[in-house]
């Protein structure tokens, strides 16, 4: 895990890496399958992701997909969009809600 977003992980997440480091291994290795199996670029997976992760209504995972979708080329206008085109699926209230979630985590 690279230094810069260590300090951006939950507690629990680094207390996961630290008490079971074998499951975060076993984790960590899945998804990098997931993202290089194909046909979605990297861009589209860390959408799709960011979605899920805003339809299961968890605040630390639309943060930390936001942000990788931000590093895999997303701008914030499609990070944005990802999340209100839920908007008739998930709810108005749930949407605005990563959307919040996605600005803390994107703020300058």
């Amino acid at each position: 895990m690279a230094a810069k977003h260590s300090e951006k992980l939950p507690k629990h997440y680094r207390r996961l890496n630290e008490r079971h480091p074998a499951l975060m291994e076993a984790v960590q290795a899945l998804g990098k399958t997931v993202q290089e199996m194909g046909p979605l670029d990297s861009k589209t997976v860390r959408l799709v992701q960011l979605a899920g992760a805003a339809a299961a209504y968890s605040t630390g995972s639309v943060q930390s997909h936001a942000r990788r979708a931000l590093e895999a080329g997303a701008t914030r206008e499609e990070i944005e969009h990802a999340i209100i085109s839920l908007t008739s699926t998930i709810g108005f209230p749930n949407v605005a809600a990563a959307l919040d979630w996605v600005h803390d985590a994107l703020k300058d």
